[in-house]
């Protein structure tokens, strides 16, 4: 018996934002590489957010394993956008005395 096997889709998805997403979650591609980096098994990955299948984190992780330079270089390309974001809205909202403002309107 001949076993047929048909090629499989990796279950990421990118948001109209730009954001690679597991298996149609909410739950990042960054998100499941830095917990695998980190040490974390794929049923530890999928008991932490259980919206992702554990089959959809094995993918995902074989994906990465695969194509390490790719994603590599697409998470460095969300941290650069995620410091530009941030240096602008520290631009716009000025965060000097926030917290002593939101402390003096509780008393």
């Amino acid at each position: 018996m001949e076993l047929n096997v048909p090629p499989e889709r990796v279950p990421i998805e990118t948001d109209a934002d730009g954001v690679i997403r597991v298996g149609g979650t909410r739950v990042t591609l960054e998100t499941v590489v830095a917990a695998f980096d980190a040490g974390a098994t794929p049923e530890e990955i999928a008991q932490q957010y259980p919206s992702v299948a554990l089959a959809d984190v094995y993918s995902v992780i074989a994906y990465y394993l695969r194509h390490q330079s790719e994603v590599r270089a697409y998470l460095v390309e969300r941290q650069q956008q995620a410091a530009q974001l941030r240096e602008e809205n520290e631009r716009r909202f000025d965060p000097t005395g926030v917290r002593d403002r939101l402390l003096s309107r509780r008393g």
